[in-house]
């Protein structure tokens, strides 16, 4: 279940508006948080690792004429892509894994 908690992120490519890979996510810790320490744990940091995307994606939307923004938004996509898979890899071993540089708003 920790490792669908990163996974769920994807669903956020499907959904056409910043912040939609955090709403997988957030049903899922919601739902197992009480009944599985590891998924709550986990879920937490999926759930920040997210939030911290979204904010960088908008922050580059509201700045899209310039050229760094850009630059900055397609290098956080595949950095996004890699540390959520390397995530989801790591907890399906049942080892803890945390996203470097991300703010952690949900404790």
């Amino acid at each position: 279940m920790a490792m669908i908690c990163h996974l769920l992120a994807f669903a956020g490519f499907l959904v056409p508006f910043p912040g939609g890979s955090i709403i997988g996510p957030l049903i899922l810790w919601a739902v197992k948080k009480d009944g599985m320490p590891f998924v709550n744990e986990q879920g937490k940091e999926a759930i920040n690792f997210n939030i911290t995307v979204s904010i960088i994606a908008v922050v580059c939307m509201f700045t899209f004429w310039l050229i760094l923004p850009m630059i900055l938004m397609f290098a956080v996509g595949v950095a996004a892509i890699v540390l959520i898979i390397i995530a989801a890899i790591q907890s399906n071993e049942g080892k803890h894994y945390r996203y470097p540089w991300i703010l952690r708003f949900v404790k």
